[in-house]
């Protein structure tokens, strides 16, 4: 009886795991190869972190119908990303080109990186120093003291 049951929970939370694949036809080979590289190119704009053949999100159904649509009608490649991008923005790219408003996209990362490493550099030179820190005359000397009345003791 528990085996029927699990059996049975598994048979119904299959529609759950299942996803729906967009299966659109092409004649030529080649618009097919162009619409397969785009779509794992272009970003979701729902998901932001998929690209458009991994995400399920409506609007990415959406703009993958779009790009085949302009795929099969014989659009070249970088027209069918300049579509995209004159219709969502640079976003819609994994890799946005280098624009005055882009800038910080390109530029944000070595500038964090710079920054870090003269903190890192100015953190290492404010340490005390060990010779600072090193024991004067006197006070090796009682130290001296100190450990040879303790091995007379012993």
């Amino acid at each position: 009886m528990k085996h029927l049951l699990l059996i049975l929970a598994i048979l119904l939370a299959f529609p759950a795991f299942s996803s729906t694949i967009d299966a659109y036809p092409f004649e030529d080979p080649e618009r097919e190869k162009i619409y397969k590289k785009l779509i794992e190119e272009l970003r979701c704009l729902v998901c932001q972190n998929q690209n458009l053949a991994d995400s399920n999100a409506e609007l990415a159904q959406d703009m993958r119908r779009k790009t085949y649509d302009l795929a099969k009608a014989g659009k070249s490649e970088q027209e069918i990303v300049d579509y995209m991008v004159q219709r969502y923005g640079d976003f819609v790219l994994y890799k946005p080109p280098l624009q005055t408003n882009t800038m910080v996209l390109w530029v944000g990362p070595f500038i964090i990186f710079i920054v870090g490493v003269t903190v890192l550099i100015r953190f290492i030179r404010r340490r005390p120093d060990a010779q600072a820190s090193a024991l004067s005359d006197a006070d090796k000397a009682r130290a001296e003291t100190l450990l040879s009345n303790n091995e007379g003791e012993k």
